[in-house]
């Protein structure tokens, strides 16, 4: 027979266990709230925040570069932007699209400069546009597909369609930031659509 413990309990097998609290997940800060303590001085919150969208910038950075060496400077020049320029965020965008745009910013911006810095011939700019409905460019785009088929065109016309297409500048803009005249933007656009079309009808596994 189980006897007592010697302080007059109950016997130890009988013995309730002490109630333990779990205490609430700490919840994650969002992007926001990483890059309003970046501003405010906490010094691994921008780490953190690049961290998150790392491999998207990355991928970012080399849709709409020339080579992977453009696209590695140019991402270095963008998060330094976006390090030093955090305090202007406005907050009518996520920050992911904020570092997004900044970074494809930074890769025309580089498209640019190297084009002042060489000569470089131009295209042929007689090619006519084919008339694409944009609608059903933008639908395709939705896709992961297209985002694949981007990388089997020719550096110039990806970056043309990435500026143009995916990022909403005007034929004008796009020329100024790239460096050429506007009939080279749009031939490129051209020529880009019509192949990106072809490999999508093709079938894939």
């Amino acid at each position: 027979m189980s006897s007592a413990n010697e302080h007059g309990g109950a016997p130890a097998q009988f013995a309730q266990p002490r109630s333990t609290r779990t205490l609430p997940p700490v919840p994650e800060p969002s992007d926001r709230d990483l890059l309003a303590a970046h501003v405010n001085g906490e010094r691994h919150a921008f780490a953190e925040l690049l961290r998150r969208h790392r491999d998207h910038l990355w991928q970012t950075a080399v849709r709409a570069s020339y080579s992977t060496e453009d696209a590695a400077d140019s991402l270095q020049d963008a998060l330094l932007s976006a390090h030093r320029g955090a305090a202007s965020f406005r907050g009518d965008s996520e920050v992911r699209s904020w570092l997004h745009r900044i970074v494809i910013n930074a890769c025309l911006d580089r498209i640019r400069r190297n084009k002042l810095r060489q000569a470089v011939p131009l295209s042929d700019e007689s090619v006519a546009e084919p008339v694409y409905a944009r609608d059903e460019f933008a639908e395709l785009e939705t896709t992961l597909v297209v985002d694949a088929a981007l990388f089997t065109l020719p550096a110039d016309q990806r970056t043309a369609l990435v500026a143009v297409e995916m990022e909403g500048y005007s034929v004008a803009d796009a020329a100024a930031l790239l460096g050429v005249p506007e009939g080279t933007v749009k031939s490129r656009c051209a020529r880009g659509r019509r192949k990106l079309l072809e490999h999508l009808k093709k079938p894939h596994p």
